[in-house]
């Protein structure tokens, strides 16, 4: 069972989060952001990665160091559940329709994090939310994931769903990447390692 789970606890959160890549998209999110709960939703439901993500944070300053430290917990976990890497297709990339957004992501599970951002928000908040808090999960779950994340807005007017797509389109590329390739057992790098 390709699965792990990660314990996060500073003086700002104090975090739970437990995936298993053979899932079915079934979700437990409680970080107490609730636009955030939802995209965490949308990530396991869309990527078929079971994600029970529990969260308690110092939300009475902001949100930035929950939604952070969630990114930094799940990718850990991603990174444990996938050992590794063997048999896995490494790769993964969707391209996203949402309404009037249109979102790419390209991945690679190289062990080697970089993120290309290219998607701004036509405003600063979704609700309650701060919309620069989508680029630092994003971030913190490629460092912490050693992953190559590549997210570039296509076009899109509306904030919330901009942001839905970024995290569908996210969740699908995962999907692809995590899935065993049928042809090959070996790891998928001509080092023999990632």
């Amino acid at each position: 069972m390709r699965s792990a789970e990660v314990t996060r606890k500073t003086a700002e959160t104090e975090i739970r989060a437990v995936v298993n890549l053979d899932g079915t998209g079934q979700s437990g999110i409680a970080t107490g952001v609730g636009f955030f709960d939802h995209m965490l939703d949308q990530l396991a439901r869309h990527s078929l990665i079971d994600i029970d993500l529990s969260a308690r944070g110092d939300l009475h300053i902001d949100d930035h160091h929950t939604v952070e430290d969630c990114g930094i917990a799940l990718g850990q976990a991603l990174a444990r559940a996938l050992g590794d890497k063997r048999g896995i297709r490494r790769y993964g990339h969707f391209n996203l329709a949402m309404d009037d957004a249109q979102v790419a992501v390209a991945l690679d599970l190289s062990a080697r994090p970089y993120l290309v951002w290219n998607l701004a928000f036509p405003t600063p908040k979704i609700g309650s939310f701060d919309t620069e808090l989508v680029r630092e999960f994003c971030q913190a779950l490629a460092t912490h994931g050693g992953v190559t994340l590549h997210v570039d807005l296509i076009h899109g007017l509306n904030s919330h769903h901009i942001a839905e797509a970024a995290f569908k389109a996210l969740a699908r590329a995962l999907r692809m990447a995590v899935e065993p390739d049928p042809r090959s057992a070996a790891i998928p790098s001509t080092k023999g390692a990632l």
